[in-house]
């Protein structure tokens, strides 16, 4: 099990009557805008009580409330945890069948170029001061790692930029949407970023855009947000493809060679 530690401070106090629900009611809508991520770790049941300001038999009222609604897992001597609350997007089954037949990712892109583009609109519109600082420390540290850093850490914060994006976007249903999509790629179902960097100009092509994508969205510009947000899986569509033919070309000139 994931275990997510829980910002310091997260809740606000409740008052009036019921407290037990509005203190469950709380958590539900932390739950809702991705505050709280599946699997997370609650504080303990002493400073989850002191932050809400509620008696610790009302918190557990509220946790009974919540555990009840499937939401939350009381795990004797070990902690209060968010459930596991999305399916996967696929089953394995399917999972399976795409990595055999790796042209289907494109329709995986085409999705994806849609609801990225959609994202980065709403960012656009809705992002915090907060939400602009979070990208553009991302695209920050992306720079340094271009230049310094692992495949891995690349990967990370590729993830990390997009979903930065989408929860930016404050649409809960596409915030938890793209939370089981977004884990998929993390697992390198569809493809690997390591297909993607086949040359250095790639590399640098993709890191412009995430800046473009960022400066439309600091600037509150939402078309060229979602234009430059699409634009962006439309050039990581042709990569894939032009490596996908490479591969294919190395096989059959592997194979000439066995003739």
């Amino acid at each position: 099990m994931t275990v997510l530690q829980s910002p310091e401070a997260l809740f606000e106090p409740v008052s009036g009557d019921p407290l037990a629900e509005k203190a469950a009611r709380q958590i539900e809508e932390y739950i809702l805008s991705g505050l709280l991520k599946e699997e997370s770790r609650l504080p303990g049941e002493r400073d989850l009580a002191a932050q809400l300001d509620i008696s610790r038999p009302k918190l557990r009222e509220a946790l009974k409330l919540l555990e009840k609604r499937e939401l939350v897992n009381i795990v004797s001597g070990e902690g209060l945890y968010i459930a596991r609350l999305s399916g996967p997007v696929m089953l394995p089954a399917l999972v399976s069948l795409y990595t055999r037949h790796p042209t289907a990712l494109d329709d995986h892109l085409e999705y994806r170029r849609h609801q990225e583009g959609f994202a980065a609109r709403l960012a656009a519109e809705r992002a915090t001061v907060r939400d602009h600082d979070r990208l553009t420390e991302l695209v920050s540290r992306m720079k340094e790692v271009h230049t310094s850093g692992t495949e891995e850490e690349a990967s990370d914060l590729d993830s990390r930029f997009h979903m930065a994006i989408v929860e930016a976007s404050y649409n809960r249903t596409l915030i938890h949407t793209m939370t089981s999509l977004y884990d998929l790629n993390r697992q390198s179902i569809f493809f690997s970023r390591r297909e993607l960097f086949c040359s250095a100009r790639v590399a640098s092509d993709l890191l412009s855009q995430h800046e473009a994508i960022t400066r439309a969205i600091v600037a509150g510009d939402r078309h060229q947000a979602e234009q430059q947000a699409m634009d962006h899986v439309d050039y990581v569509r042709d990569a894939l493809l032009a490596a996908l033919r490479r591969q294919e070309r190395e096989d059959v000139s592997r194979k000439r060679e066995i003739l």
